[in-house]
């Protein structure tokens, strides 16, 4: 098995070098990098508006690399009297460590669908809930949070950004390395890689490929575009993603 790892730095690199270190051939070709969001400068502003009580969620590690320096420098910080949450573990620990504050987050795995299902966000009309994000995205969280009584805003934090590559260099290149195992941790970069890939290498080595995803719904998005071999790990860390790996 040779592994080709998908996410972005550093979290790409962290995961390649775990890899190689447990024996198993990995190469790290990010498909996305990251830069600051354009509401990022409003955060502090956004903060200060909510009530307490009221919610903030985080949707991902990069929203916590990009908010806090911005809340250090301002000298605001995370206040104190919000209730936080994450959609995933990982996100969940790292608000937590920047900021002291308590975070909540689904026990299983993370996603907006089982983040939705904690019994405090079962009634939350009449609370502001801000959503902490990048560019784009999906709306199922804060539509579904509206629908409850929510009154839902949004602070773009980070933006995603795709990593450029010629398509039959790179894809020469994968396959002289031997890959036969991806890990795609987004539908954005399995769209992309489908898409980077010219016909001949998809149907010859691409789709052959075992593909290792993060959800459901990224798993039955790899069916649809011709994979068959879909492994779906239990969450979207490096833990997990190890796991499923060997």
């Amino acid at each position: 098995m040779t592994i080709l790892v998908t996410r972005p730095s550093p979290a790409g690199e962290q995961l390649v070098a775990r890899l190689c270190l447990a024996g198993l051939p990995a190469y790290h070709s990010p498909l996305i990098d990251f830069s600051p969001g354009r509401e990022l400068s409003q955060l502090p502003n956004m903060l200060a508006a909510l009530h307490p009580g009221d919610l903030v969620i985080v949707l991902s590690q990069q929203v916590v690399d990009h908010a806090n320096p911005v809340l250090v420098r301002t000298e605001t910080g995370w206040p104190k009297a919000l209730t936080y949450y994450a959609v995933g573990r990982t996100t969940g620990l790292s608000l937590h460590t920047v900021s002291s504050l308590p975070v909540q987050y689904p026990s299983e795995r993370g996603t907006s669908e089982t983040l939705l299902q904690l019994p405090s966000l079962q009634h939350v009309a009449g609370k502001r809930a801000l959503l902490l994000r990048g560019n784009g995205g999906r709306e199922l969280l804060g539509n579904t949070l509206q629908e409850r009584g929510a009154d839902v805003s949004y602070c773009e934090c980070y933006q995603r950004n795709p990593v450029f590559y010629n398509g039959m260099e790179q894809s020469q290149h994968w396959q002289s390395l031997n890959i036969n195992t991806l890990v795609i941790t987004s539908g954005e970069m399995l769209q992309q890689l489908y898409t980077l890939v010219p016909d001949y290498y998809r149907t010859s080595w691409l789709l052959c490929c075992r593909v290792i995803v993060v959800s459901e719904r990224l798993a039955d998005l790899a069916r649809e575009l011709g994979w068959s071999d879909i492994r779906i790990a239990d969450n979207a860390d490096n833990d997990a993603l190890m796991r499923a790996l060997q």
